[in-house]
Formats: structure tokens, sequence, C-alpha cells
């Protein structure tokens, strides 16, 4: 299965929420492959802590592969060339974890054409054969990436794919999440001019909050009376205005709580963060658990 990982504003966690996606699910057994598709920053290595590819690779990135300049795009295989130690072995019954980084440099696509199109349709065909779960992490906002992908994927109707649409708790992001799917040029419209059909593309689509911090978080245990009834206010306004805009609980597939280490260093929370150092929160890595499982549950998904 193909998920594509998108956010219309930057800042909203897309990388590093669907980068512990996909790890959560290689170690739910299931062989994973993370491609970097966000050109402008293909930071992934980095959140997977490799550093030779913390910025993207300098030969075979996956700019330079749609763009012909090499037949096949670099791969880096995570439990084995990860600089950290809790990652360098494969946990017992986990799958693969291969990470395809962008071209260090290469900037976001300025334009899109046949050719790209169809040596992207090549390597989803061949990525699908060999993996599990494809995980797509697409450019922020309207972008020649998206447009590259809506055109790919109607050209594979023998595989399935999803969009995982990223936004945090805040009315901004809401409103953007919305008209990222909605808008003009956003995905359904983007969608159906490249021959997908409308309905069906939005019910592929779900929305994932990030960094949400819930009223009765511990964080908040400080706070007077008169905070804390207020952020109430805030979160209630909050659920009526994604109600409002399609990006409500029927249209949201799981969130993710504020935690600190995502905060401070984005990089993936292994069960070691939480149980070991406990730099990391049981709350945050169970929200992992259940998205990694839900993303390729057809229930969870008919469900909403």
């Amino acid at each position: 299965m193909l998920i594509f990982a998108i956010s219309d504003k930057g800042g909203t966690g897309r990388s590093v929420t669907s980068t512990n996606i996909g790890y959560r699910h290689a170690l739910q057994g299931n062989d994973v492959c993370y491609l970097d598709f966000d050109f402008g920053s293909p930071t992934a290595g980095a959140i997977f802590s490799v550093s030779s590819v913390a910025r993207g690779t300098r030969n075979g990135g996956l700019h330079e592969y749609l763009r012909g300049g090499c037949a096949e795009p670099h791969r880096v295989d995570v439990w084995t060339e990860s600089d950290r130690e809790g990652l360098r072995t494969k946990p017992p019954g986990a799958g693969r974890l291969v990470l395809l980084p962008g071209s260090e440099g290469g900037g976001e696509l300025s334009a899109v054409d046949d050719e790209m199109v169809r040596r992207c349709v090549q390597l989803f065909g061949r990525l699908e054969e060999e993996f599990d779960l494809c995980m797509v992490d697409v450019s922020a906002g309207r972008s020649f990436t998206a447009e590259m992908v809506l055109q790919a994927s109607v050209r594979l109707p023998s595989i399935p794919f999803r969009w995982l649409v990223f936004h945090r708790w805040t009315r901004q992001h809401i409103i953007a999440a919305d008209g990222l799917v909605t808008g003009a040029d956003g995905l359904l419209d983007a969608g159906a001019r490249f021959g997908h059909d409308p309905e069906e593309l939005r019910d592929r689509i779900r929305f994932v909050r990030t960094a949400v911090l819930e009223p009765d978080a511990a964080e908040l245990v400080g706070l007077r009376d008169e905070q804390r009834a207020w952020l109430s206010a805030c979160d209630a306004e909050l659920r009526e205005l994604a109600g409002r805009h399609g990006v409500g609980r029927t249209a949201m597939l799981g969130k993710v709580p504020l935690d600190p280490v995502l905060q401070w260093r984005e990089q993936l929370i292994s069960d070691e963060d939480v149980l070991a150092s406990k730099i990391a929160n049981a709350e945050t890595a169970a929200a992992f658990d259940e998205l990694a499982k839900k993303i390729v549950d057809d229930s969870a998904w008919e469900g909403l």
C-alpha cells in the first residue's frame, strides 16, 4: 500500500509523525519503505538518525532519479546504518525499514513532465512488489510534487493508496488542512484534473492531528482555574470549527499528543525512550502504534 503524507503548512510535525508511523509499522512485523519526497527539505535521514543522509544524499537521491540522472535511487537500511544505538539492530519480529532519501540541495520541483511521472509510476510499482507499506512524505502545500503523485497513483489502479493530511490543533491549521483538500487546486480539485474520481479520492483522505494538548493533560496541572477553563473553551471552539470544515472526528484517523521529545528533538520514539530513559510519554508511543495499525486497516477507514 502507498500512503501519501502531506500538510498545507510547515511545522505540522508531518515528517516526524509519518516517520514514527512507518517505524512502528515495521516493528509490527511489516516491511516498510519511507520515501522522502519533501524535496525542499529532505531531512528524513536526520529523524532516522542517519547522519550520512541527514540533509539528503549527494548521489542517487530521489530528485536525481526522477530527473533521469540514475537508474535506481539510493537506499538506506535504517536498522544497520542509523547512528542511534537503539536503532542499529533490527528488533526480533520486526520487518525491514528502508529509507529512500531526497537529493541534497535538490530544491522543490519547479515543473513535472510525463517522463518524471513515468519514472514515479515505475518506482511505486517496484516498491509495492517488495514492501508491505510505502510511506511517501510529500512537500507541504499545493506543489508539483503532490501533482506528480496524484498523476502516478491514477496510473496504478491495482495498487491501493491513501492520503494522510497532518495539521496542528489550531484555528489556522484546521482551516488550512480543509483548504488543502477541498480548496481551489487542492487534492480533490487537482485529483479530478488528473483523472481521479473526486468521491473515491475523498474516501482515501483522512486527517491526523499533531501536538494535541488535551485540556486534562498532566502538563496543565499547574495552571490556574481560569486558565484551564479558557483552554477548555478553546478546545470546544476548535472541535466545532473542525466539524464545520470537514476536519472533525468523522474524518480523523487519529491524533498525537504534545510530547517534549518531539518538540525539542524530532526523532523516532522507541520503547526504550518510554520505558528505560523515560524521556517520552507512553501515550505518544501508543498513538503511533495505533496509527501504524489503522493506516492499513480497511475497517478503520470504512467506519469513519
